[in-house]
């Protein structure tokens, strides 16, 4: 066989594949075998016929079509095998001259993992940041919980700070029209909380139950919906209740109301070590993150597009499924953004391709540092995992091939992190 490799970009290659009746011959008597226990010759026992006789029996159209799928898909594989390329994506295939089971050339054209040429990770250093709780972070849980526990008198004054108001609002645009997920109903706001969109809690104060008020407000330009940044939303609010809270006092008595707590002292303990756990785990992803992005700018590195596109559609499912848990179409997600499904599309495309950029970072680097996940080790987190879900059909998606293939990755990451954690730390 005679494999000829022409490169279009470091992502992109044909190859042009010439394979004469030698290299056809093996999968000529691999097509037949599939054939020859359902023929039936007299004289011969099942399975016992000639090759030849075998041949002449069977569906000669059938027969050729088999044997064309078996030989492009073998003499594909042992061409990527002595190009040494890592495809990622299926090939587009051309035939171009098959003269029967004597010769055949075939065009094709895929998309590789190109060469990672990876900077010299070992001596990348970063400095974890301490994470600290401090007595204000535990005093502010305090304040909630005595928050979540007042007791509630509806008043017919105008309301004031520390007060909650029930209300329904709606946000519309300069024209008039609704804006999805800018509004709500028997929405509970607590004046002074700052919970809400900036500026929105001052413009209920000295309201009454019962009253409505329209007013503008501006969205903060890093809102968490790129379509609201900076954007003037009209609101009109009822408001249905105005309610003094009379929170209960901080003491022993109020912990045992909380949980399982005998003293305040010892919910205040609880607090900070969930804190610490909370804020320990955010502070580790930040850590990795920037320690790979770090890795990332120093690496070179071509991103095949295909792979690129794959994520793409990835994120976009992802994000189709959370609109469903919200109630809410994708076209209406699209005029809520203000764009096409397109420039959507390609919005997210950056992200997409950063992440694939960093995966097969992180790929290259456990294999150079011989990192595997072990059948034990996988089966321990399987376990754990369907420790977390009483339903047995999610208990049972975990033992999907995809499923246990994703944790592997997912395990081989975490081994590929800790090591280059270890690394940027060392002195």
């Amino acid at each position: 066989m005679r494999v000829t490799r022409k490169d279009n970009s470091p992502t992109n290659i044909i190859l042009t594949v010439d394979a004469d009746a030698k290299d056809l011959a093996p999968i000529r008597r691999h097509v037949i075998g599939h054939f020859r226990r359902s023929v039936r010759i007299p004289g011969f026992r099942a399975g016992r016929a000639p090759d030849a006789m075998v041949e002449q029996q069977v569906n000669q159209q059938q027969f050729l079509d088999e044997f064309m799928e078996h030989a492009l898909n073998e003499l594909y594989r042992q061409a990527v095998d002595q190009e040494k390329i890592r495809p990622v994506s299926i090939p587009n295939v051309q035939l171009k001259k098959f003269v029967p089971y004597t010769d055949l050339q075939f065009e094709a054209e895929a998309e590789i993992l190109g060469p990672v040429k990876l900077p010299n990770y070992k001596a990348i250093k970063l400095a974890r940041k301490k994470v600290e709780i401090t007595a204000a972070d535990i005093n502010e849980i305090i304040k909630n919980l005595q928050t979540r526990m007042a007791e509630r008198a509806e008043v017919e004054r105008p309301a004031k700070t520390g007060d909650e108001l029930v209300i329904d609002f709606e946000g519309t645009d300069k024209n008039g029209k609704k804006i999805n997920g800018a509004d709500g109903r028997d929405y509970p706001l607590t004046l002074g909380s700052k919970t809400f969109i900036p500026g929105f809690e001052e413009e209920l104060a000295g309201v009454k139950a019962g009253a409505s008020k329209t007013f503008d407000i501006t969205f903060p330009k890093d809102y968490g919906v790129p379509a609201l940044q900076s954007k003037k939303v009209t609101f009109k609010v009822d408001v249905k209740k105005v309610q003094e809270l009379k929170e209960p006092k901080a003491d022993d008595s109020f912990t045992a109301k909380v949980g399982p707590f005998k003293t305040l002292a010892e919910l205040k303990a609880d607090i900070k070590k969930q804190l610490q756990a909370e804020r320990q785990g955010q502070a580790d992803t930040e850590y990795n993150n920037e320690l790979v992005r770090k890795i990332a700018a120093k690496t070179q590195i071509e991103v095949p597009k295909a792979l690129i596109e794959e994520e793409n559609q990835r994120l976009e499912d992802q994000e189709k499924q959370n609109l469903v848990y919200r109630g809410q179409t994708w076209q209406e997600h699209l005029e809520a953004e203000g764009i096409t499904e397109e420039e959507h599309r390609q919005r997210h495309y950056p992200e997409a391709e950063e992440r694939v950029k960093i995966g097969l970072i992180l790929s290259e680097i456990a294999e150079n540092e011989g990192l595997q996940v072990t059948p034990e080790e996988l089966e321990i987190r399987l376990q754990v995992l369907k420790g977390q879900y009483q339903d047995p059909q999610m208990q049972g998606e975990l033992d999907k091939p995809a499923s246990r293939r994703d944790i592997e990755a997912r395990l081989l990451t975490e081994k590929t992190l800790t090591k280059l954690a270890a690394y940027a730390q060392q002195k």
